[in-house]
């Protein structure tokens, strides 16, 4: 359990720094871009070492390609549904749910993955991924001038409590899950991390950086790859 608490304070403190830099100072468009390919990297070489790799050698193509899909498909559709519930005007708040939508399969996915004795490269994916959404969100949510900087300093805070409870959650449930199991959440977290890298990470790192992103994304997956081996 305290290795599940550091993890999960490993993805939630880069989440709060984030979000109090976001919600501080207006970084550069190409630094913000830069972390967003980078953590892209990162998460896609965690989806293939620890998510849904693992998933398909345990419990085979079909178990887990249904939950890749279905992991894909409520991200898609919860992200979607957002988006048209909240509009351009809330992106702030559409980013930031974002992140719980896709953080609790993730950090549901890096508990149960500590009992393998694995873990590091997806704390890294997440860690790395968690900055740039969460500055965005907050830099977005700094222009609403009803928002107050403190009130969604302590969001973003509880959103992070969240994903540390999740990870101890998620650690506690492996004990009592069957194998099969514990292959369906690695997969479905892997499906909705590679909806969040398709439908928001990449396009926005791409749409802010430019053509060069691509060699950071090469370079984040290089270096998770090199601590997963």
């Amino acid at each position: 359990m305290g290795t599940a608490l550091l993890f999960g304070l490993g993805t939630a403190v880069p989440l709060v720094l984030g979000a109090f830099v976001g919600l501080r100072w207006s970084l550069p468009k190409q630094a913000l871009a830069t972390l967003m390919a980078f953590g892209a990297g990162t998460m896609i070489a965690a989806v293939s070492e620890e998510l849904f790799g693992p998933a398909f050698g345990q419990a085979g193509g079909t178990v887990a390609g249904l939950a890749l899909f279905a992991g894909a498909g409520l991200y898609v559709g919860s992200d979607h549904l957002l988006e048209t519930r909240l509009g351009a005007s809330a992106v702030g708040w559409a980013l930031m749910l974002g992140t719980v939508l896709d953080g609790i399969p993730e950090n549901t996915a890096l508990g149960v993955t500590l009992t393998e004795s694995g873990g590091l490269v997806l704390l890294v994916a997440i860690a790395v991924g968690n900055v740039p959404e969460a500055i965005s969100g907050s830099a977005l949510l700094r222009r609403d001038k009803n928002f107050p900087p403190r009130r969604a300093l302590l969001l973003w805070t509880a959103t992070g409590i969240v994903l540390v409870g999740v990870t101890v959650g998620g650690n506690l449930l492996s004990d009592n899950l069957a194998p099969t199991s514990i292959s369906v959440v690695q997969a479905f977290a892997g499906g909705a991390t590679l909806a969040v890298l398709a439908d928001s990470l990449m396009p926005e790192a791409y749409r802010e950086g430019g053509w060069w992103v691509g060699l950071a994304t090469a370079a984040g997956f290089l270096v998770a790859f090199v601590l997963g081996g």
